[in-house]
């Protein structure tokens, strides 16, 4: 839970340097510096990734977002709402803020480019922000949803699994269309995905989940059909 690729992409997004003498949040130029949120939060509602969407952020309790539940008890205990003033201070360094919080991005040390994306983040909360900061142009629709993954309710027979036995080193992964895949079994995620648009119950979903081709996660409606459908045989 505590690892987010945010950090990488912020190095990259700052290259764009702040607009000299600009003295307040610029929301396009915000905009932009969101890049580094996208990979794990989004702006719609109640849609939480690694991080809560960041929906109404604005006067919410910190470690109070209501359906998520994987903050860590530091966040969680502490005394103070988001405001201009407090996201100012956790955006600078999360860490040096509360301590021992789940947010590992290392923070922005330049003034101006936490003002401008204080004042994206103002419009892109706001009730409807999500979609008003695209019809703007101030992002892309991309950014607004984050790294959601896909829905998987429509899989296709050669997606939908029947059938995982383990077997030594290997799972044998057998789909609807009637193939039986081999895989080594360090190359296998087995998931959760209990959301509205994750597979249904009684029908996991295989996706690819490597550049290479021989990583896949097979992804489960609950914990009693990955208890169902996997068993050891050879």
């Amino acid at each position: 839970m505590k690892y987010c690729p945010a950090m990488a992409v912020m190095v990259t997004v700052l290259a764009i340097g702040p607009a000299v003498g600009q003295e307040s949040g610029d929301p396009k130029r915000g905009g932009e510096f969101y890049r580094a949120c996208v990979a794990c939060h989004s702006l719609e509602p109640d849609v939480h990734l690694t991080g809560p969407s960041l929906a109404g952020l604005f006067g919410r309790k910190a470690g109070g977002t209501t359906g998520f539940d994987r903050y860590s008890p530091e966040l969680k205990a502490a005394a103070f709402e988001w405001n201009e003033d407090t996201l100012n201070a956790w955006i600078a360094d999360p860490q040096a803020m509360v301590p021992g919080n789940y947010m590992t991005f290392r923070g922005i040390g330049d003034d101006q480019a936490r003002a401008d994306l204080i004042a994206f983040l103002a419009l892109a909360s706001a009730p409807g922000g999500h979609e008003n900061v695209v019809a703007q142009g101030l992002v892309p629709p991309e950014y607004v949803e984050g790294q959601r993954p896909e829905p998987l309710g429509q899989a296709a027979a050669d997606q939908l699994v029947t059938m995982i036995r383990h077997c030594r080193d290997s799972y044998f992964v057998s789909t609807a269309d009637g193939t039986e895949t081999p895989f080594w079994e360090m190359n296998v995620r087995l998931k959760l995905d209990t959301r509205a648009t994750g597979p249904a119950s009684g029908k996991p979903v295989i996706v690819g989940a490597g550049m290479m081709g021989d990583r896949v996660s097979v992804i489960f409606a609950s914990l009693s059909d990955l208890s169902r459908f996997v068993v050891e045989k050879c």
